[in-house]
């Protein structure tokens, strides 16, 4: 049996604008980096918003501030393995 974790909805436009990045001279950091986070941060009407390489990245971002320490509970959801590490990585720091 296979169960699909999530079905990719990838269209002809996003795989041509990933194209087009790769064939640029910067892969990271380029302008195209802060049309993202100008963009997101219009979207979600607030005044800045940066861009990660990975989800990790951003769970860690979101984490780290919140100074949770080892006699704090925290209630995630169950199929969030990442969420779980970047915790225990904050709490040891």
């Amino acid at each position: 049996m296979n169960i699909p974790l999530a079905r990719l909805d990838i269209t002809e436009a996003e795989i041509e604008g990933v194209v087009k990045i790769l064939r640029r001279p910067y892969l990271a950091l380029g302008p195209k980096v802060n049309e993202l986070e100008k963009a997101v941060a219009d979207y979600a009407g607030i005044h800045h918003a940066v861009a990660v390489n990975s989800g990790t990245s951003a769970l860690h971002l979101i984490v780290r501030p919140m100074e949770i320490g080892e006699a704090d509970e925290v209630i995630t959801a169950s199929f969030c393995c990442l969420l779980l590490s970047c915790i225990i990585i904050c709490i040891i720091k």
